[in-house]
């Protein structure tokens, strides 16, 4: 359980998650991510890291289990940091970042997705924001850089997900293929990546950061603000034990 790297000779790193039962992380385990993605980056024998998951999806987000139950509003201000440091951790990577998505990429999947350079996906992946329904709000920064602008109006307020084949179409998903061969076209696709000039390659992505209209970070931290209002007037714990309350039963 956790967070592996595994660099290759080709150059990729390679980033797996592996949070069982459905790949919702804990606060710590936001910042193992982002540890492990930064120090890929950071590594000089890496031109492209590949972030990934094992199990049935690629992430469900926060685990709102581990907030309903610590006192306080510790484990939401450690999630909301958290969050934010592994999205982060995406986009300031100092190499190409591919998400391979599987299964289900909720909540805090659409923010590591969102940020990723490039996206693969299996055809059985979906996409949303169910953070309405959770009393919640955020990462709608991050699914803006995957879907037009009143789509994600939409998929926000009503909690609908889109699949893999759909943002294909939008151009934000490079590539759709069989589950089974997920990984291996993702590897594809970050070797290409890592077989080019290391220094040229770490130049151009943050050649690529520093031309880009909306400031992630920022525009993530604005949105979270919101979550904390929530939190604060009762609706965020009132959907959270809604939803726990769901689970147990």
């Amino acid at each position: 359980m956790g967070v592996s790297t595994t660099t290759h000779e080709s150059g990729v790193a390679e980033v797996v998650v592996a949070a069982p039962p459905v790949n919702a992380l804990t606060v710590a385990g936001w910042h193992e991510l982002a540890d492990a993605l930064l120090a890929a980056g950071r590594d000089p024998a890496v031109g492209a890291v590949v972030l990934r998951a094992d199990g049935r999806g690629f992430n469900a987000g926060v685990d709102i289990k581990e907030m309903q139950r610590t006192d306080g509003h510790t484990a939401l201000v450690g999630a909301n940091r958290g969050c934010f440091a592994a999205f982060a951790a995406v986009y300031d990577c100092e190499v190409p970042v591919v998400a391979a998505v599987h299964g289900y990429c909720l909540g805090g999947g659409i923010g590591l997705a969102g940020n990723a350079d490039i996206v693969v996906a299996s055809d059985d992946a979906y996409f949303g924001l169910p953070e309405v329904d959770r009393g919640a709000l955020g990462a709608a920064t991050h699914l803006a850089r995957l879907v037009p602008q009143h789509l994600m109006r939409a998929m926000v307020y009503t909690c609908r997900n889109v699949t893999a084949g759909e943002l294909h179409r939008h151009g934000s998903v490079l590539e759709v293929v069989p589950p089974d061969e997920l990984r291996g076209k993702a590897m594809e696709v970050a070797e290409n990546i890592a077989a080019k000039d290391r220094y040229v390659i770490r130049r151009a992505k943050e050649s690529l950061n520093g031309i880009d209209p909306v400031d992630v970070k920022r525009s993530y931290r604005y949105e979270q603000g919101f979550t904390f209002e929530l939190n604060l007037v009762g609706a965020g714990d009132r959907a959270r034990d809604a939803f726990v309350e769901k689970g147990a039963r």
